[in-house]
């Protein structure tokens, strides 16, 4: 090997590879590793064990990160790498680092209080059962956050510079832009890409010219619903469950699609699609987002569309927001109908277990799946008719109904991906395709090599690719 190809950039696949969790992309230069992104892997056994498994390189040795949002699959490892030696930046947006710090906060103290439950109920494998990292290391991470307005160019490790672009999937979302000096090389990596028409924020940037691009395919074989026909569905749903004396609850991730949830839920109350039921938002992470967001709103921040009126996220006058866990207890005593929306969005941990729990074996009640569900997940069982899940140690009956809608997507499908990459203002040399489980990948590579002639690859897991 000479010392020229010795030299040669590389980009490792660390994460986000056959997968559509635990986003992670090494960028490595003769000057410098760049960790793109720093998600945990969910859903399946064998991808949530990969979380506990030693980072591939050391952390000490990784010069920077760059985030692409705040969601738990993007940034939820960060304290786990920062515990184990990563002291540099980890750039990002000022509402993608206010999130994070709200997504961490929250992800350490589930992980904390489950590990805890566990030791007491006496059902995990582990003796004691530990978490995958406490709250100290999410406080030592958040310090780590440096904030990166859109559009600025910032040198974040030797000879590599980075510039952010609104991606439109949640407030501080962006698309990542790094730019090497020797060789002069673009590398884009989208993140998850927003809608064009998203109910709050401003539709993605167009993409700038890249040499490579590395793009999520959480939707890449699949078409979002008619949003008309989803909110009918979802209508009727509500309607029907109130008319039998049922609950609904709906697993919604705290971060954007909580928001979405009620905004859509606001308008079908004043529309007169559904009762006026008391709606109780039950999450203490989706309280302090929605707070992030209102204030967002209240300046005009200019990642959002135009807005007006009132609380956009309480537009029917009957949100209740629980904070305190003796409220969230109280909820499973109620026995009129009512609306709890409650994180995780794919009910793999956090309050809305609990919920589950008590309401899945009640036939007059209705479990609505707000968006897609990855495979292995509790969201995703249900979703193809599980007759149980197993959920706090015990296997629980699932006789509520069952309603999956994709109205509340705010990742873009198959055909927005192929759209907004068809706007590439050059070709580029490769195309990686990560970020969806294969069926999706394998489609989307397909679609952007037929459609626009790109050269385009579905990496392997920890995949090295020369990128000079």
């Amino acid at each position: 090997m000479t010392d020229a190809t010795a030299r040669a950039p590389i980009l490792r696949f660390l994460g986000g590879a056959g997968t559509v969790t635990g986003s992670r992309f090494l960028l490595e230069t003769g000057d410098a590793r760049v960790l793109v992104d720093c998600g945990l892997f969910q859903g399946r056994k064998d991808l949530r064990l990969r979380n506990w498994a030693p980072f591939p390189v050391d952390p000490a040795a990784i010069d920077a990160v760059v985030l692409t949002h705040a969601h738990l699959d993007h940034v939820g490892y960060l304290p786990a790498l920062v515990r184990d030696g990563f002291a540099g930046p980890a750039f990002c947006t000022p509402f993608t680092a206010a999130l994070a710090r709200i997504v961490l906060d929250d992800s350490a103290r589930l992980q904390e209080e489950e590990a805890a439950y566990a030791n007491r109920k006496g059902y995990s494998k582990h003796h004691p059962a530990l978490p995958l990292y406490t709250q100290d290391d999410a406080t030592r991470a958040e310090a780590q956050l440096t904030s990166v307005a859109f559009g600025d160019d910032v040198n974040v490790a030797g000879g590599v510079r980075a510039r952010l672009h609104p991606a439109g999937h949640i407030l501080g979302s962006a698309t990542v832009e790094l730019r090497l000096a020797r060789p002069a090389r673009t590398l884009l990596f989208t993140g998850d890409l927003g809608r064009p028409h998203h109910p709050l924020l401003q539709p993605p940037d167009g993409p700038p010219a890249a040499d490579i691009v590395v793009t999520e395919s959480t939707y890449g074989n699949r078409r979002h619903d008619d949003e008309a026909a989803a909110l009918d569905l979802l209508a009727r749903a509500i309607t029907r469950t109130a008319e039998r004396g049922g609950m609904i609850v709906i697993p919604a991730f705290a971060v954007d699609r909580t928001e979405v949830v009620l905004m859509a839920l606001g308008r079908l109350t004043e529309q007169g699609r559904i009762p006026r039921l008391p709606i109780y938002a039950d999450s203490p992470m989706a309280l302090k987002v929605l707070d992030v967001y209102r204030k967002a709103i209240a300046r005009g921040d200019p990642e959002l569309r135009a807005v007006t009126g009132g609380d956009l996220f309480d537009a029917a006058g009957e949100l209740h927001e629980v904070a305190d866990p003796m409220e969230s207890r109280a909820l499973n005593d109620l026995r009129y109908p009512s609306i709890i929306i409650s994180a995780s969005g794919m009910a793999t941990g956090g309050r809305v277990l609990h919920h589950l729990a008590q309401r899945l074996p009640d036939r007059r009640n209705t479990i609505v799946l707000a968006g897609f569900q990855a495979p292995g997940t509790r969201g995703q069982l249900l979703a193809d008719g599980a007759r149980s899940v197993k959920l706090l140690g015990r296997h629980v009956p699932v006789r509520a109904e069952i309603i999956q809608t994709g109205a509340f997507s705010v990742h873009a499908d198959a055909d927005e991906l192929v759209d907004w990459l068809r706007r590439s203002p050059n070709v580029p040399d490769a195309a990686f395709v990560v970020h969806g489980e294969a069926p999706a990948s394998e489609a989307l590579r397909q679609r952007l090599a037929d459609q626009l002639h790109w050269t385009t690859v579905v990496p392997t897991p920890d995949e090295r690719i020369r990128v000079d």
